[in-house]
Parts: C-alpha cells; sequence; structure tokens
C-alpha cells in the first residue's frame, strides 16, 4: 500500500461523507443568515432596540450594500445569471445524471444559495423603492432572514436525506 492508499483508506474523500463537507454547509448557511444585505443581525436589533444613531448608522449601511448590490446587478446581472445556470446546470448534470459526488454535493451547496441570492436582490429592489428607513427598513431585513433561515433549513434537510441515502447506497455495494 502506498502513502496515498493509507490516506484514502483513513479519511473518506466522498464528498457527504466528509465531516469538511457538513462544517462548510453549517458555516454557509450561518454567514447568510448573520449579514442580511451585509448588515449583521445585531445592528438590525441594536437600532430596533435603540433608534438615534443606531437606526442612522443601519439605514446608512444598508443603502450602500443596496446600492453596490443593485450596481452589479444592472450592470452585470443577465451574465451573472446565465453564467451560474450554466455552472448549475453543469454540476446537475455530471451530479445526477452520470453520478458524479462531488457534483451533486456542489450542487447542493450552490443552488440553495443562488436562491438566496434572488431573495437578497427582490429585498434590495423593495429597500431602494421606498423601505430605506425606519422600521420599514427593519421589517425587511428582519423578513430577509427569517426567509434565508427558512431556506437554510430546507436545504440542510434535503442536504442531508440526499447524503444519507448516497452514504447507505455505497454501503450496500460495497
Amino acid at each position: 500500500m502506498t502513502v496515498f492508499d493509507i490516506l484514502f483508506e483513513l479519511i473518506d474523500m466522498r464528498s457527504f461523507s466528509n465531516l469538511w463537507f457538513w462544517i462548510m454547509l453549517g458555516v454557509q448557511w450561518w454567514m447568510n443568515s448573520h449579514r442580511i444585505l451585509g448588515v449583521p443581525f445585531d445592528m438590525i436589533l441594536r437600532a430596533k432596540r435603540q433608534g438615534g444613531p443606531a437606526q442612522q448608522a443601519l439605514e446608512d449601511l444598508a443603502r450602500v450594500h443596496v446600492n453596490r448590490l443593485l450596481y452589479i446587478v444592472h450592470v452585470s446581472g443577465a451574465w451573472i445569471a446565465g453564467i451560474g445556470a450554466f455552472l448549475l446546470t453543469g454540476l446537475a448534470v455530471a451530479g445526477f445524471w452520470y453520478g458524479a459526488e462531488f457534483s451533486q454535493a456542489v450542487f447542493c451547496l450552490m443552488f440553495p444559495q443562488m436562491v438566496s441570492v434572488v431573495l437578497s436582490v427582490q429585498a434590495a429592489h423593495r429597500i431602494a423603492d421606498g423601505e430605506h428607513s425606519g422600521e420599514a427598513l427593519q421589517a425587511r431585513l428582519i423578513k430577509l432572514r427569517l426567509a434565508v433561515q427558512g431556506l437554510g433549513m430546507v436545504a440542510i434537510l434535503l442536504t442531508a436525506v440526499w447524503g444519507m441515502y448516497q452514504n447507505l447506497n455505497i454501503s450496500v455495494l460495497r
């Protein structure tokens, strides 16, 4: 046995049975739900409790991130959507049609992330169209956070179910 054979036998390199994949999935959704449109959630809560300067800081930070996101969407949104759709389609075909487990794992990470980006762009448009101050801004950011958390819970559940199916399927074949 070579060193690589021993290493690969000790550390299972399949995606759904790898601890690092699950850590990355959890960290991805934690970060998604902590920073809503680039605004930390504790800043939203502080503005809700204290108002005044905390609210002004929230509005300023939200304005910067919303303007930045909408600029990117208006300048190159069609290209980003096309390339993203191409990559997701390639991952789905390679993973689910041809059975490449790594492609399945990356698809399970990236598809819900793209849905989260779409939700963020919709919220950014609503904020830019008038919900950009006071309680309306706080409510929109909290609604977006709840939507992202719900999406994350569903994504983690479906990824776990698919990963367990893959692990059981592989263990039966051995």
